[in-house]
């Protein structure tokens, strides 16, 4: 069996008949026919019934064509990645990224793209969604990897990588995890740890607070959100946290739902509208979105949103 008779057969299934087939295909319909027959003789059977007037496939010729498909959708996915290792040899990326990104792993991903591209140089700079936007404004920056908020302005594009939810920590003891359904506005007259203003997590604490009909009072800032956990493990206040930083390994706190939950935006990939992506920079975004589907669907983990960690 040759590639070639895949091809073939494929293509006189999808276009009717060997005469159309050929024409297709640059070659002669003698030579399709004669493929097709031999392939036929090795089989065992016949993958087309033939008359006068039309080519039909057969039960077998149906069951064939649908393999003979994959195999050859397969063999273009494979034509194009190595287009893409032999087409992108060299460049350099710039990413910058959010220190919280929920379940997706941007060292397992960018340690994927290393491989994969070994000629492009990576550059990542870590810091709060706001500052790093301003740095793919100027240029400094060609990916932002973080959150995705509704108010992301027009000039940048964004696609999804993962959802993140976020949680209410605190000290391990603390009144408030003996609370049955816990809403935020319970938490009103707490001392809170957050990031800094003008950081997303910040503007969501302070507007979920204030739907809930109060101001919180943060008495302690942190410039990541590893930062707030610490605080909190310590007994300085309470705070949001995302629920990839409450699994990951660290000081014992003990973090409840909400209800209703404030919204954590998705985690996505963005870039400027106002400057075309290089070559690399191409690559790169379209590799982060593609290691997504690949990565663990973190709702398969325990849920430990009433226990201590």
């Amino acid at each position: 069996m040759e590639l070639r008779q895949l091809s073939y057969v494929e293509a006189v299934a999808r276009y009717g008949g060997f005469t159309r087939a050929a024409e297709r295909l640059h070659v002669a319909q003698s030579a399709v026919s004669a493929q097709i027959k031999a392939l036929e003789a090795e089989l065992g059977l016949a993958l087309f019934a033939r008359t006068t007037r039309r080519v039909a496939l057969t039960p077998a010729g149906e069951l064939f064509v649908a393999r003979a498909r994959r195999v050859l959708a397969e063999l273009d996915g494979a034509r194009t990645e190595i287009h893409e290792i032999t087409s992108v040899v060299h460049g350099r990326v710039s990413i910058g990224a959010t220190a919280a990104l929920g379940p997706y792993d941007l060292p397992q991903a960018l340690t994927r793209f290393r491989d994969r591209f070994p000629g492009i140089a990576v550059r990542l700079r870590s810091g709060l969604v706001t500052g790093l936007l301003g740095a793919l404004d100027e240029g400094e920056l060609d990916l932002v990897v973080g959150p995705v908020h509704a108010d992301l302005p027009p000039r940048f594009d964004a696609l999804p990588l993962a959802d993140e939810h976020l949680l209410l920590a605190l000290p391990i003891g603390h009144a408030l995890s003996r609370a049955g359904r816990l809403t935020l506005g319970e938490a009103r007259d707490e001392p809170f740890v957050s990031l800094p203003p003008g950081s997303g997590l910040r503007w969501i604490l302070e507007d979920a607070a204030r739907s809930a009909g109060f101001t919180p009072r943060v008495e302690f800032e942190t410039a990541s959100p590893a930062g707030i956990r610490d605080l909190v493990a310590a007994g300085l206040g309470v705070g949001l946290l995302s629920k990839s930083v409450a699994e990951a390994p660290g000081p014992a706190i003990t973090i409840r739902s909400l209800h209703p939950a404030p919204v954590h935006p998705p985690i996505g990939v963005m870039h400027s509208r106002d400057r075309p992506l290089s070559p690399a920079a191409q690559s790169c975004r379209h590799h982060l979105v593609e290691v997504a589907g690949l990565q663990p669907d973190p709702s398969h983990r325990p849920d430990p949103t009433e226990e201590p960690l």
